[in-house]
């Protein structure tokens, strides 16, 4: 369905000369790729490993999806703008009619795409940055709309150069939002939502835990976050029991679904801790 209204939009754009519609058919065009991506990304990250290779499986596939479509909204951005400028001084044609009616049938599409996309937005990152997608298409849509009614009352073309490039400036932003997100996983960042500070204290609550050092926790993937660390047991401190327990805490207190844990005995460490 996005697909198909891509190619009408990009033909309505370019026949009324709006610049306006041909942005949002750029952007419409980044919406196919997301979905595309998000739907292939969803397939191939629950694949299971064959190679021996992947010893983490496929799951950042959706996170080099996301990057995709980072890339191809910051490319429309680009497009419009430059495109908008070379419109300064020129005498341009546009059908108000096209716009009107392509721009209430585009925000029809986008609704409705909205609805399917919302509740997978809030599990994953790739089905949340085709969910930006729609949602900032949705946006472009009402300004065509906004476009064809101010040429329509005022009859300045300039409003849809205008509508454009507010529509090129609103897809770099929500590109650079889902970017920052994408860099995050790829650079192993802790995630937002967790505090190292209360997992050291966690994990120090613990009975028989003394030490806790060379603790990392990043995310693999939306949803997945996973951890390592290395605990120092007292003598009195049973290792089996230490390793449930400390996974018990991370899981259910910090949504910590992978853990690798290593249990060193007091009072004298068995490695040296890394400064990273």
């Amino acid at each position: 369905m996005v697909a198909t209204f891509f190619i009408v939009e990009l033909i309505a754009g370019l026949w009324s000369g709006s610049l306006a519609l041909i942005s949002d058919a750029g952007h419409m065009a980044a919406d196919v790729v997301a979905l595309g991506a998000a739907l292939v990304a969803t397939r191939i990250a629950t694949r299971v490993d064959t190679s021996g290779r992947r010893s983490y499986g496929s799951y950042r596939a959706e996170v080099f999806a996301s990057g995709l479509t980072v890339l191809i909204m910051f490319g429309v951005a680009v497009y419009v703008v430059v495109e908008a400028l070379s419109r300064v001084g020129s005498s341009v044609d546009v059908q108000t009619g096209t716009m009107l009616v392509v721009g209430a049938l585009g925000l029809v599409v986008n609704v409705i795409s909205m609805v399917l996309l919302r509740a997978g937005a809030a599990e994953s990152l790739n089905v949340k940055g085709a969910y930006y997608e729609v949602v900032a298409d949705a946006a472009g849509s009402v300004g065509v709309i906004v476009a064809g009614l101010l040429v329509m009352a005022t009859g300045a073309v300039w409003w849809d150069t205008v509508v454009a490039v507010a529509i090129g400036l609103f897809v770099a932003v929500r590109a650079v939002v889902l970017g920052r997100q994408v860099l995050a996983v790829l650079g192993q960042h802790v995630p937002a939502e967790v505090e190292l500070a209360r997992v050291i204290a966690d994990l120090e609550g613990v009975r028989g835990v003394l030490d806790v050092h060379d603790l990392h926790v990043w995310t693999l993937t939306s949803g997945m976050n996973v951890a390592t660390a290395h605990l120092v047991v007292g003598p009195l401190g049973d290792a089996q029991t230490v390793l449930v327990e400390a996974q018990h805490v991370l899981w259910t207190a910090h949504h910590v679904e992978h853990a690798t844990l290593q249990v060193e005995s007091a009072p004298t460490r068995q490695c040296d801790e890394v400064q990273w």
